[in-house]
C-alpha cells in the first residue's frame, strides 16, 4: 500500500507527460469539420497539451451547447424521402443563446429524437450543420437503450430524485453493461465534439445528467479547454449519491469541468459535502464565489436558477389569444375558481398527493363545492418511466372518486387532461387559473411558476381578448418546498406536498386571500422572473466561466492518470518536472548532500496501521546516511521517542522530532532542544478544552508531545470533525490569548505549539540539498544544488 504522496510523486517522475508549448509543430483544426466519421488523422498525439501564450479573445469565441436531444424538431417528409427539421421553440438550450454575446456563434451537439436510417445519417449531418448549425449523434440502438432507458432513467434519475433500489422493481439494481453503455455513448458524444472544436478559441457546455463523464474524455485530449457544466435535475445527499456504484468516477469526471452549475444551494451543497467525504476534498469560498482545488486547478461552483424566455411566453400567449383558446376556457369555467397543475406523467411530481389535498379541501371547506375546480395537465412521460402504470391508475382512480363524491350536473371538480397540449394552450391556461399548485415530492427545477407569473402579467404594451393585461394582475402560488424554484419565489405558499392536509389548507388560503394581497405577491415575483429570464442565466454562466478559466494559458498543465481516475495537474510556469536523471547527475556530481525526509506519507504511507518502518526502509536508510558525503535527515512531528526507537539500527541518520524542536545528528548523539521555551503551563488550559471536544466528537483524539499538543480528528466524520476543529480554533484563541503560542489547524488536526521556534542551520558550500515530504496537490521534490 503507498500514500498518495508517494503514489503522485511516481506519476510526477514517471515522464510520460506530453511536451508542452509547439506551437509550430501542432497542426491546427479548422473550426468546423463538414465530413462526419472518424478524425483520428488529426490526433497525431492524444495526449497533446493544447497550449498558447495569450488567453483567447471574447469576439473570436464560440459556444458549443452540448446536451442528449439537439433542440429540435424532425419528422418524415410526406413522400417518405428524407427528412424535415424545425427549432424545438420549447427547448431551453434554443433559448439561451439570447445571453451570448452577439458575435458568438453558437453550435449545438446532441442527438435526434428520431432514428435515422445508417445510409441517411452523413446527408442529415452536413444538412443540420449547414442549416442549424448542429452536429447530430446517432447512437446504435443497443447502445441508446442501455444508455437512455437503462442507465439514465433507471439508475441515475431515479437515484438522483432520492429513489434508492431496495427491489428490482424499485428503481432497478445496478448493472455492469448499462454502464458501460452510459460512457460509450458519452464518448461517442465527445467524438462529435471533437469534430467542430477549436480548442483555443471555444467554450464547451454540457448539460445535465445524461452526459456526466464527457468532461473526462474531452479533458483527456485537450488540457487547457473551456469546459462548463450544468446538472438541471437534483444533485441527491451524500447519503443517497454514496450507495451508486460508480460514485467516485462520475465525481471525478465531472470535476474535469472548469464550471459546475447547479440551480439551488441546497444541490451544490450536496455536491461538494460528495467530494469532501469520498475524494477529501473541501472547498474554499473567496469574494462570493466557490471553488474546489483539485490538482492545482480550481473548479468554480455555479448556483443559479435557470429562467423562462419572456419573449417565447408572450408571443404563445398572442396565439392563444388568436386562437380564442382564451375566450373557450373562459366559457367553460365562468363563474369557477380554477386551481392548475402542469405536470409530467411520473412518480416524483406528486400528482396523486394533489389530489388527495384537492378532496380533503372540499371536504374540509364545502363552500368551494361546486365552486373550485382542479384542472390537472398530465404531460405524457419522454421515456418509459418507473411504476407509470400504477401511477396512472391510481391518478385516474382518485379523478373518478372525487368527482363522484362532489361532482353534480354541469360541474366536476377534478378535470384531467392526460394528452399532450401546446404551449399555447398551456398560456391560456395559466391565464384562467386563479392559482397554480405544484405538489412534485423532488424536481430540480420546475419553470411552471414563472411561466405561469409571465402569463398572468399579461403581453406587453398590447390589450387583448382575455383582458389580462388590461386589468389588475394578480396570481397565487403554492409550491413544493422541494423543487428548484420554490427558493426563489418567496412570496408563494411554500407546502411539504406529503402533508396533505396542510396541502389543503394552503390551496384554500391561496384561493381565499384578498386582491390586493394577491396583487402584491405577484409584482414581487414578476420582477425576478423578468429580470432572472435564461438570457441572464447563460450570460452568468459564460462570464463564471470566463473567470474560472482566466489562468488556463498562463499555468503548466499535464494529464495524469488512467480512465476516470485521469486529472489535469495545473502548475506554476516556472515548474520544471523533476526528473530521475537530473537528481541522479545531480548526485553524482556533487561532493556534499543534505536528504530531508518526511516520515508519515512519504517514508511511510500515510494511512497505514503499522507505524514503524519495515526492514527494507531501514535498510535503505543505512545505505544512504552510511554516505560520508550525505547528511541524512528524517523530518517528523512525531515525539522523539517513537523515533528513537523505530531509527535505533540507523547509525548516521539524523532526527528531527516534533518538526524540529529536536533534533539529534547522529545515533550517538545527545538530542538537542532548538527552543529557548521552557514553560509549558499553557497545556493544562488547551488540554480540558481539547478534552471536551473529543469527548462530543467520535473519532478524534487527542495527540501530547513535549512540545505541543494536537487533536486529530482524522477518524470522525469529515463535515462534523472540520466544523469541531474550527469551533475549537477559536475556543482556544480566547482561552491561550495570553499565552507564547500558535494555534493552528492542518490536515485533520489543531495544534498548539510554542510561537517561538529556533532553526538548526547547515552550513554546506556547493551542496546539494533534497526535500522530500507530502503536500495537499500530491507528493513533491524540490532539487537544488
Amino acid at each position: 500500500m503507498m500514500s498518495r504522496s508517494y503514489t503522485n510523486l511516481l506519476d510526477l517522475a514517471s515522464g510520460n507527460f506530453p511536451v508542452m508549448g509547439r506551437e509550430r509543430d501542432r497542426r491546427r483544426m479548422s473550426r468546423v469539420m463538414t465530413v462526419p466519421g472518424s478524425i483520428c488523422e488529426l490526433d497525431d498525439d492524444q495526449a497533446v497539451s493544447v497550449s498558447s501564450d495569450n488567453q483567447s479573445s471574447l469576439a473570436g469565441d464560440r459556444m458549443i451547447v452540448v446536451a442528449n436531444l439537439l433542440p429540435l424538431k424532425a419528422k418524415r417528409r410526406p413522400d417518405n424521402k428524407g427528412w424535415s427539421f424545425s427549432w424545438n421553440e420549447d427547448s431551453l438550450l434554443l433559448r439561451l443563446k439570447d445571453g451570448l454575446p452577439e458575435d458568438m456563434e453558437v453550435l449545438f451537439v446532441g442527438s435526434l429524437s428520431v432514428d435515422v436510417d445508417p445510409i441517411e445519417q452523413d446527408d442529415v449531418s452536413s444538412y443540420l450543420l449547414d442549416k442549424f448549425r448542429c452536429v447530430p449523434t446517432f447512437l446504435p440502438p443497443n447502445i441508446l437503450e442501455k444508455y437512455y432507458e437503462g442507465f439514465c432513467k433507471r439508475h441515475l434519475w431515479p437515484l438522483f430524485h432520492y429513489m434508492l433500489p431496495f427491489s428490482p422493481d424499485h428503481g432497478g439494481r445496478f448493472d455492469r453493461s448499462m454502464w458501460e453503455a452510459y460512457v460509450a455513448a458519452n464518448k461517442m458524444f465527445s467524438q462529435k465534439v471533437v469534430e467542430v472544436l477549436n480548442p483555443e478559441d471555444d467554450f464547451v457546455w454540457i448539460h445535465d445528467y445524461h452526459l456526466m463523464v464527457l468532461p473526462t474524455f474531452l479533458r483527456r485530449r485537450f488540457n487547457r479547454l473551456r469546459i462548463g457544466f450544468f446538472l438541471h435535475s437534483p444533485f441527491p445527499s451524500s447519503e443517497i449519491y454514496r450507495t451508486l456504484p460508480v460514485r467516485e468516477e462520475i465525481l471525478k469526471a465531472l470535476l474535469c469541468s472548469d464550471l459546475v452549475g447547479f440551480h439551488t444551494f441546497d444541490y451544490a451543497r450536496h455536491f461538494l459535502s460528495c467530494c469532501s467525504r469520498m475524494l477529501g476534498l473541501e472547498y474554499q469560498s473567496k469574494r462570493g464565489y466557490i471553488g474546489l482545488e483539485y490538482y492545482g486547478r480550481t473548479v468554480g461552483i455555479k448556483i443559479m436558477p435557470v429562467g423562462v424566455h419572456m419573449g417565447h411566453i408572450e408571443s404563445m400567449k398572442k396565439i392563444a389569444d388568436k386562437e380564442l383558446k382564451f375566450k373557450e376556457l373562459k366559457q367553460q369555467f365562468e363563474g369557477k375558481t380554477v386551481l392548475l397543475g402542469v405536470d409530467d406523467l411520473d412518480i416524483f411530481k406528486g400528482i396523486n398527493l394533489k389530489l388527495l389535498a384537492m378532496e380533503h379541501m372540499l371536504k374540509q371547506h364545502p363552500k368551494w363545492q361546486g365552486q373550485a375546480v382542479l384542472v390537472q395537465i398530465a404531460n405524457p412521460m419522454r421515456g418509459k418511466g418507473i411504476d407509470l402504470e400504477e401511477i396512472q391508475a391510481e391518478i385516474q382512480e382518485g379523478c373518478k372518486r372525487i368527482n363522484k363524491q362532489f361532482g353534480k350536473p354541469g360541474y366536476e371538480p377534478i378535470v384531467y387532461i392526460d394528452r399532450s397540449v401546446s404551449s399555447s394552450e398551456r398560456m391560456a391556461y395559466y391565464s384562467v387559473a386563479e392559482c397554480v399548485v405544484v405538489t412534485a415530492v423532488r424536481d430540480g427545477m420546475n419553470l411552471t411558476p414563472y411561466e405561469y407569473i409571465v402569463c398572468r402579467q399579461g403581453v406587453s404594451g398590447a390589450e387583448t381578448d382575455s383582458g389580462v393585461a388590461g386589468g389588475p394582475n394578480k396570481s397565487m402560488l403554492v409550491v413544493s418546498e422541494f423543487i428548484g424554484c420554490s427558493p426563489s419565489l418567496s412570496g408563494a405558499i411554500r407546502i411539504n406536498p406529503w402533508n396533505v392536509e396542510a396541502t389543503a389548507e394552503a390551496m384554500n388560503e391561496a384561493v381565499s386571500m384578498n386582491e390586493a394581497e394577491k396583487q402584491l405577491r405577484h409584482e414581487k415575483h414578476y420582477r425576478y422572473v423578468s429580470t432572472h429570464d435564461v438570457a441572464y442565466w447563460s450570460r452568468s454562466f459564460l462570464q463564471d466561466m470566463e473567470r474560472t478559466c482566466a489562468d488556463h494559458f498562463r499555468k503548466r498543465c499535464y494529464g495524469i492518470g488512467l480512465g476516470f481516475g485521469f486529472r489535469v495537474v495545473s502548475l506554476d510556469p516556472n515548474f520544471r518536472k523533476l526528473s530521475i536523471d537530473d537528481i541522479v547527475n545531480a548526485y553524482i556530481k556533487s561532493k556534499s548532500r543534505a536528504i530531508f525526509l518526511d516520515y508519515d506519507g512519504t517514508v511511510m504511507p500515510q494511512n497505514s496501521i503499522i507505524k514503524s518502518p519495515s526492514a527494507e526502509v531501514i535498510s535503505i536508510l543505512n545505505k544512504i546516511s552510511g554516505d560520508p558525503n550525505n547528511t541524512t535527515f528524517i523530518v517528523s512531528g512525531r515525539g522523539r521517542e517513537s523515533l528513537t526507537k523505530w531509527f535505533s539500527p540507523c547509525r548516521k541518520l539524523g532526527l528531527a522530532a516534533e518538526h524540529g524542536y529536536f533534533l539529534r545528528w547522529e545515533r550517538e548523539q545527545e538530542w538537542e532542544v532548538c527552543s529557548q521555551t521552557s514553560d509549558f503551563g499553557w497545556m493544562h488550559l488547551a488540554e480540558p478544552v481539547m478534552q471536551s471536544y473529543t469527548d462530543a466528537t467520535d473519532g478524534s483524539c487527542i495527540e501530547r508531545k513535549e512540545s505541543a499538543i494536537v487533536w486529530q480528528y482524522r477518524d470522525a466524520d469529515s463535515g462534523f470533525g472540520f466544523s469541531q476543529a474550527k469551533e475549537m480554533l477559536d475556543h482556544l484563541e480566547s482561552v491561550l490569548a495570553n499565552e507564547p503560542v500558535a494555534v493552528k489547524s492542518g490536515q485533520h488536526i489543531v495544534e498548539v505549539k510554542p510561537q517561538a521556534r529556533g532553526h538548526q542551520r547547515f552550513s554546506c558550500r556547493k551542496s546539494l540539498y533534497i526535500f522530500s515530504g507530502e503536500r495537499k496537490t500530491g507528493g513533491f521534490c524540490a532539487l537544488h544544488w
